[in-house]
């Protein structure tokens, strides 16, 4: 593999490699996006999706765990995040939230036409999980798995996310001590610190254009659509100001047992805080995904 100017790929730590493609929105935003590669023949995709306010180079860690264990990962940084804002962040673009969603469609083509055969994953974290559940209403069918990470009932964040106020990520930090104001992120000080001094991290997002197209997906009858036979798995802290200790990650587990999915796990960490891939107990959160992802993709 080569980087996006042809120069060979970087090598990281353990058998990781990395270069960068870009990714055409349906908009017209060129998707700055990572792919990370193991040194032999991949065993599976996994398809990352970021949260808001944040890049997928944070994903890393996450990414040589993934590569380590076999598998190919493509992470954007999403419309309006990471580089691909290019400075600009939370510009969204024309297409706003469904262009955000479509995203995820493009990107799933792209890996389908570079590794046809190859069993694809999906992995949403945040705001990442909601595009994610937005997206498998219609999509399910487009990959072998799903994991949904520090997600939530999204049928209680529309109104908030549909607001024309911009959103202060910081407001989530109101139960938690106030030393950067992003405590609600980790318990892990350090890593609390590297989002703080991070220029791609913590910015005040913009209302997104037609957000509440999200509510489809606390939708039972919508939520019917996702094929039966798709596995997922929630994992989530129970101190994540956004789930109401986990309660909201049930629900919608429950929405996809009544919907008819046969494989749905659900996994709540206690005291574990939102960000759980930069928690400190991200290695047993870690384990729990590549146990996962072994037992369904990894096992094609």
């Amino acid at each position: 593999m080569t980087g996006i100017d042809g120069s060979p790929q970087e090598w990281h730590s353990g058998s990781m490699r990395e270069d960068t493609i870009t990714v055409t929105s349906g908009d017209g935003i060129e998707l700055q996006t990572y792919r990370w590669a193991p040194e032999g023949e991949p065993k599976a995709v996994v398809q990352l999706q970021h949260g808001l306010g944040e890049h997928a180079g944070r994903y890393r860690r996450f990414g040589e765990a993934l590569t380590n264990a076999g598998y190919l990962v493509y992470a954007p940084d999403a419309r309006g995040s990471g580089r691909t804002a290019k400075g600009e962040y939370s510009n969204w673009g024309p297409d706003g939230w469904p262009g955000w969603v479509d995203d995820l469609t493009k990107l799933n083509a792209r890996i389908r036409a570079d590794h046809p055969g190859l069993p694809v994953a999906l992995f949403g974290h945040s705001m990442g999980s909601f595009a994610s559940q937005n997206w498998l209403l219609d999509h399910s069918a487009d990959v072998d798995a799903a994991v949904l990470c520090g997600t939530t009932d999204v049928a209680g964040l529309v109104p908030v996310l549909d607001s024309p106020i911009p959103a202060d990520l910081s407001t989530f930090n109101a139960a938690f001590e106030h030393r950067t104001g992003f405590e609600w992120l980790s318990r892990d000080e350090a890593e609390v610190d590297k989002y703080v001094d991070d220029e791609m991290c913590g910015w005040t997002a913009q209302p997104l254009k037609d957000i509440s197209t999200l509510a489809a997906a606390s939708d039972p009858d919508q939520v019917a659509r996702v094929r039966p036979d798709l596995p997922i798995l929630l994992v989530a802290g129970d101190a994540d100001p956004i789930n109401g200790t986990g309660e909201a990650v049930r629900l919608v587990g429950q929405r996809y047992r009544d919907a008819g999915v046969q494989d749905v796990t659900v996994t709540i960490y206690p005291g574990a805080r939102h960000e759980i891939l930069n928690e400190t107990n991200r290695d047993d959160v870690t384990a729990d995904v590549l146990a996962f992802l072994d037992r369904t993709v990894g096992a094609a």
